[in-house]
C-alpha cells in the first residue's frame, strides 16, 4: 500500500505546477494534501483537481483561502472524520480529516504554525498538546493509524539542515521537539518515513521555497502506530519536480487491504 503526503501551499498553485499530473502515475492508494487554501466548492467536479479512481474528501477551514485538507483513496471508506474536537476550539487555526477502514485509519492533519508571533504559538502548543491527549486515546482502540501531514516541526538535529541556527525558532524548539520525542517513546507511535529511509539528509520543506536548495527541514511526518513500524517497506521525499515549498511523502507499507 502506498500512501503520498503533501502540503500544496495552495491546490491551485500546486495543480499549476503540475502536481495532478504527476500523481496520477504513482498508484498510490492514498494521497493526504494539507494547506489547500482553497474552500470545497471551489474544488468540487473540477477536472484539474480530479484523479480518475479515487473518492476525494475535503475539510475546509472557516476561514475563507486559509488551510484545508483533503484525502484521496482508491477505497471507499467506511467513515470519514472531520476534526478530532479540541476543548480549545482552535480546530480552525489546524485542520485534520480521517478516513476509516476495515482495520486502520489513514489521517490529513495540518498543524498550526508558530512563526507569526508569541501568540500563535501559544495556540500551536495547546493544539498539540490536545492532539497528545487524542492520540494517547485513541492507542486504546483496537485499529492502527496512520496520520499524514505538515505537522509544523522537526524532531532531530538530522532533521533540519542547519540545526545550530533554528534552535530558538517555530518548529525547532526544544519544548516542541519533546513532544514529539515523547509521542514516539511513550504514547505509542512511531515515525514511518525513518523506519524506512535512514538517511539524515533528507528534508521535505524549503522555508526559501527552492528544493534541494539552502535550508531544508522534515517537518512532513507520516506518524503511524508503533504495531505498523514493521509494514514499512520504503520511503522517500521527491524532489524532482517542485509543487511547492514542500517536497512529497512516499511511503509503501506492506499492507495489502485497508
Amino acid at each position: 500500500m502506498r500512501i503520498i503526503s503533501l502540503s500544496v501551499d495552495g491546490i491551485f498553485q500546486a495543480a499549476h505546477n503540475g502536481l495532478f499530473d504527476w500523481l496520477a502515475g504513482q498508484d498510490a492508494d492514498l494521497i493526504c494534501l494539507q494547506d489547500l487554501r482553497a474552500q470545497e466548492p471551489e474544488l468540487l467536479d473540477r477536472d484539474e483537481f480530479t484523479l480518475d479512481g479515487y473518492f476525494c474528501y475535503y475539510f475546509d477551514s472557516p476561514k475563507p483561502h486559509n488551510n484545508g485538507v483533503a484525502i484521496y483513496t482508491r477505497k471507499a471508506p467506511k467513515a470519514i472524520v472531520y476534526g478530532f474536537g479540541l476543548q480549545c476550539g482552535e480546530d480552525m487555526d489546524g485542520r485534520y480529516l480521517q478516513a476509516d477502514f476495515d482495520n486502520i485509519s489513514v489521517g490529513s492533519l495540518l498543524a498550526p504554525g508558530g512563526h507569526a508571533g508569541e501568540r500563535n504559538q501559544e495556540i500551536k502548543d495547546r493544539f498539540f498538546k490536545e492532539l497528545e491527549a487524542h492520540l494517547t486515546k485513541i492507542t486504546r482502540k483496537r485499529r492502527r493509524y496512520i496520520i499524514c501531514g505538515n505537522w509544523q516541526v522537526a524532531h532531530t538535529e538530522d532533521d533540519v539542515e542547519n540545526a545550530d541556527l533554528h534552535t530558538e525558532e517555530s518548529g525547532f524548539l526544544a519544548h516542541e521537539r519533546q513532544w514529539l520525542s515523547t509521542l514516539f517513546s511513550s504514547v505509542g507511535y512511531t515515525d514511518a518515513f525513518r523506519r524506512g529511509n535512514p538517511d539524515n539528509d533528507e528534508f521535505s520543506w524549503w522555508p526559501s521555497g527552492v528544493l534541494k536548495k539552502g535550508d531544508g527541514w522534515r517537518t512532513d511526518l507520516q506518524v503511524i502506530s508503533r504495531e505498523l513500524a514493521s509494514t514499512v517497506e520504503y520511503a522517500v521525499m521527491y524532489k524532482a519536480n517542485a509543487f511547492s515549498s514542500h517536497a512529497p511523502v512516499i511511503v509503501d507499507y506492506d499492507l495489502e487491504d485497508l
